[in-house]
């Protein structure tokens, strides 16, 4: 299957109400035991992958060891890959057009980008952020690689629970404007208000991404909201990290 047939393949299973599932990865053994459990695809969390290597999250980790990272996550599993590339590690289109150059060459077939000002405070505004959307979606389509761009808006995470509805308005304008400017996928991290979600769903023609950190969470009560993707974040590793701890505990 070529890296375009495998990001074909990695879209089509994004359908609202039965919801693709991603239990997030930080490197390629986290990504085959993954996968032999079952999973149709995979994708990494950027907070996880940094963790891993011991660094913070926020494009610590440098972008040469993350492309390591992906390349060997894509050479070792044969399902999908989708790269969490939190703003790309660079803000101007054309710097963001090499580095999407060389997630391409690492063989992934989908990222998460986010509108926060990763090395600064606040969101881009919506013009500069559909500008990058844009120059992404343009260096995929020149590498005929129809890269699956799931647009992260940090409006929720940047926000309280109490606030977050009056912060629906404001997501869904701006998953409006990715869209158009050439994203595949909305994702709203950190509202877990269920008819919150339901209303971005029905208002945003984009495959929404929800996200869940509870790794013993039933995902039902969810994706009756009509989200097309679920994905565990920082959850899988944290947990894992958890039980290794445990198990050196009982030894030492």
């Amino acid at each position: 299957m070529t890296q375009a047939d495998r990001a074909r393949a990695f879209a089509a299973l994004h359908q609202p109400g039965t919801p693709l599932v991603l239990y997030n990865c930080w490197d390629a053994g986290s990504g085959a035991a993954i996968a032999k459990g079952g999973a149709p695809a995979l994708a990494t969390g950027s907070w996880s992958v940094a963790a891993a290597q011991g660094y913070a999250d926020g494009e610590a980790l440098p972008l040469d060891t993350l492309l390591n990272i992906a390349t060997r996550i894509t050479a070792t599993c044969d399902v999908p890959v989708s790269l969490d590339f939190e703003g790309g590690y660079a803000v101007e289109p054309d710097a963001l057009r090499r580095n999407i150059a060389g997630v391409l060459a690492a063989g992934v077939i989908g990222i998460n980008f986010e509108d926060r000002m990763v090395q600064g405070s606040g969101l881009h505004d919506i013009e500069t952020q559909s500008t990058r959307i844009a120059a992404i979606r343009a260096e995929a389509d020149a590498h005929d690689v129809p890269l699956f761009i799931n647009a992260r808006t940090d409006l929720f995470l940047q926000s309280k629970p109490e606030d977050h509805g009056q912060h629906v308005d404001a997501a869904i304008t701006r998953g409006k404007a990715y869209a158009e400017a050439g994203a595949s996928g909305f994702f709203i991290p950190g509202l877990a208000d269920l008819e919150l979600i339901r209303i971005i769903c029905s208002e945003v023609s984009l495959p929404v991404n929800a996200m869940c950190l509870d790794v013993t969470a039933d995902v039902a009560p969810l994706a009756t909201t009509g989200v097309a993707r679920i994905s565990f974040g920082p959850a899988p590793y944290r947990a894992a990290m958890k039980a290794l701890t445990q198990q050196a505990e009982r030894l030492y």
